[in-house]
């Protein structure tokens, strides 16, 4: 099958390894001439260049530049692609692109693979994220089934967990588990930086280990995907940031109180709950 990239940073770098390795023919897209070369270089794609016309017989093209570009990309593909073309994306946000996005392209699948690395761009690709990962597929209801068909058998080709629902059901899901995480580590990073004693502040960054590391992780990645995170699905991500702004309170009032008891119980119920989303 002849397979379009738009992006070849790390997502779009890892499906042209796996998608290459699984036989198919990627032809990759970039703006920057540099990142075409090395994504030939390294075995990603079969041929790349700056031009969309490259993908004029594509069967199918994945989207996989940021958020506020996937629906102009859309508009740009529905110029050079043939109509029995299937269009997906990766974006972390599926409301604000699904409906537009069909309304340019029928065929249009949303999608999102539920992988990623802290490192940016093409150089951090590999192969084999996507294996044993949850991959979101969000077809509307007049998404014709065999474009659905085809997004979902690539998935599956990829060893992902497939998993479908509406585009709102998807980012009201993503705002608790992937967005929200990212605004909270973000906030943990900027609430160290407002210890005033330089002593202190140098030793504790000496001291960060491998809990800091865990839980600041996402806040210390991609400025841009974060930003895109609450300008394209900011009611859900408001919704969950008020949620965890109301937990942070409770846990204040349980210290000032010397409540220790209900501290503790609202730990352990944190501890068990824990495995519900992690194993």
């Amino acid at each position: 099958m002849k397979i379009g990239i738009v992006g070849l940073g790390l997502i779009g770098g890892c499906l042209g390894l796996d998608l290459r390795q699984l036989g198919h023919t990627v032809l990759g897209v970039a703006r920057r001439p540099e990142t075409c070369s090395e994504a030939l270089r390294r075995g990603i794609v079969d041929r790349a260049t700056s031009e969309l016309a490259l993908l004029e017989l594509a069967e199918v093209v994945f989207i996989c530049t940021p958020i506020a570009a996937i629906v102009p990309t859309v508009k740009a593909l529905a110029a050079v692609l043939p109509a029995s073309a299937v269009i997906t994306d990766v974006g972390s946000v599926k409301t604000a692109i699904a409906v537009p996005a069909a309304q340019l392209w029928p065929n249009f699948v949303g999608g999102h693979p539920m992988s990623g690395k802290s490192e940016a761009g093409l150089a951090a690709a590999e192969a084999g994220i996507f294996s044993c990962r949850p991959y979101v597929l969000t077809p509307l209801a007049e998404t014709p089934p065999a474009a659905v068909a085809l997004v979902a058998d690539l998935a599956e080709q990829l060893r992902s967990e497939l998993c479908c629902c509406s585009p709102l059901a998807h980012d009201r899901a993503v705002a608790w588990i992937s967005h929200l995480p990212v605004m909270v580590s973000a906030g943990l990073i900027q609430a160290c930086l407002n210890e005033p004693d330089p002593t202190i502040a140098h030793l504790a960054q000496r001291l960060a280990s491998s809990g800091f590391r865990d839980t600041s992780r996402v806040g210390g990645g991609n400025p841009e995907l974060g930003m895109m995170m609450a300008r394209y699905n900011r009611e859900p991500l408001l919704r969950s940031l008020y949620h965890y702004q109301a937990a942070i309170g409770q846990l204040i009032q349980q210290i000032e109180n010397e409540d220790w008891q209900a501290l503790a119980t609202q730990l352990a119920a944190a501890a068990a709950a824990r495995q519900d989303f992690v194993d």
